[in-house]
């Protein structure tokens, strides 16, 4: 079997399961946040159930709008707030609270060979762990609250091969908007993209924290990295709960197995409106952005922080542009602060937030007006997702959107003078 055929027998008590099988998976984890959760908690109490099937498997994170924007987004985290208090789930309140798929790894709620559902789209980030780990509408969250398991039905699996050694400020964001650009926004479609190479071996857990979050984006039920030691030393540090670690099987069935060389892969830019919409940096042309956010789920852990720093230091963001930087967590805004990044990117002329989704959705910290272009370090560029229906957002890893917002223009990082 593939990694997700291993996991979700394992679940729902079976010897094999084969994709196109239904399934009921018992889940380790139920995530929902400010947004999603008020939904599935109106669902939840039509069900007639009084308490969660454990409040321990159930997380709360109040990260889209928070700290509140305005009172409907405070009647939301209220709403949330409340659930949880009176059910015992797991709840962080701002002040301690991150962005949902930075903070729940890192809080060792989520670990290898698990089964995560999440009312968010980009729950698949846990699959860097070794984790099935999907998105699911509000109705089947309160559904699995209530019940602790769910039904689907298995996915095919793509493999995704990856190959050589990049070239210095590629990365992980590279690696999926290649990918994406390869195959298209429904290249995946409800298939697991299974990640593997020696490239992916040498990848930091941070970069596979990146490509996994991305993979919805392809349309793919999960992204799925099988956990090796990297990733169980990681666990340990931050859970003492069992967890078991798959290893591939040489006798695995894929529908598809694609191979990607990294080697000459220079660092990608998806235009809009479409993280398909992909081209090399150097091919960019003339683009003149008026702000750069770099953070998100997908790009908003220290390591990513440690280049955008790189690139910032001794430098000054264009006096045209605006550039914004969020951490992933407040666990990662105090490891920016002991390593002086914070005073780096303020230095540079940069603002530093709080952790939030804020920009990301067009939520708050970040909105653009109708013509305004930017470069950002999150997930998804379509029309209007980071304000006006007439803006652009234009996805690149972190390097790249520093140098662009130095340069004013997007620019690869060796072109910065």
């Amino acid at each position: 079997m593939t990694l997700a055929e291993m996991i979700l027998a394992a679940h729902c008590g079976k010897e094999r399961v084969s994709p196109g099988d239904f399934v009921e998976v018992n889940v380790d984890m139920v995530l929902s946040n400010d947004i999603t959760g008020p939904i599935a908690i109106r669902e939840f109490n039509k069900i007639g159930v009084s308490r969660v099937f454990d409040p321990k498997k159930v997380v709360m994170v109040p990260d889209h709008f928070t700290p509140n924007k305005d009172i409907a987004s405070a009647e939301q985290a209220k709403m949330v707030r409340e659930f949880c208090l009176q059910q015992g789930c797991h709840y962080y309140e701002v002040g301690r609270v991150g962005i949902e798929h930075v903070l729940l790894h890192e809080e060792g709620l989520v670990a290898p060979g698990e089964v995560i559902i999440g009312a968010d789209s980009h729950t698949c980030t846990y699959g860097a762990l070794g984790a099935f780990a999907t998105g699911m509408g509000s109705t089947d969250i309160a559904s699995a609250m209530a019940t602790g398991h769910i039904w689907m039905k298995v996915p095919d699996t793509i493999r995704f091969n990856y190959v050589g050694e990049p070239r210095r400020w590629v990365g992980g964001k590279d690696f999926i908007l290649h990918a994406i650009g390869d195959i298209g926004v429904d290249g995946a479609l409800y298939a697991a993209m299974e990640f593997g190479g020696g490239a992916i071996d040498h990848l930091s857990l941070e970069g596979r924290f990146t490509m996994a979050n991305i993979a919805i984006e392809a349309g793919a039920k999960a992204g799925l990295f099988y956990a090796d030691e990297k990733t169980v030393n990681y666990e340990k540090e931050r859970t003492q709960r069992p967890f078991t670690a798959n290893k591939q099987k040489t006798d695995a069935e894929y529908t598809r197995v694609v191979t990607y060389d990294v080697s000459n892969l220079e660092p990608q830019v998806a235009f809009p409106h479409l993280p398909s919409n992909t081209r090399p940096v150097s091919q960019a042309g003339n683009i003149k952005i008026d702000q750069a956010v770099i953070g998100s789920c997908t790009n908003g852990r220290i390591e990513d922080l440690r280049i955008a720093a790189t690139i910032f230091k001794g430098r000054n963001v264009a006096s045209t542009v605006r550039c914004i930087v969020i951490p992933g967590s407040q666990s990662v805004y105090m490891q920016a602060l002991k390593e002086g990044l914070v005073e780096i990117f303020i230095e540079a002329g940069c603002a530093f937030s709080t952790p939030t989704c804020g920009p990301c959705l067009g939520g708050h910290m970040g909105i653009l007006a109708a013509g305004e272009r930017a470069i950002a370090t999150t997930n998804r560029n379509f029309v209007g997702r980071m304000g006006s229906p007439k803006s652009e957002v234009y996805l690149s890893n972190p390097a790249v959107a520093a140098a662009s917002a130095i340069s004013g223009n997007i620019i690869s990082p060796e072109d910065l003078q």
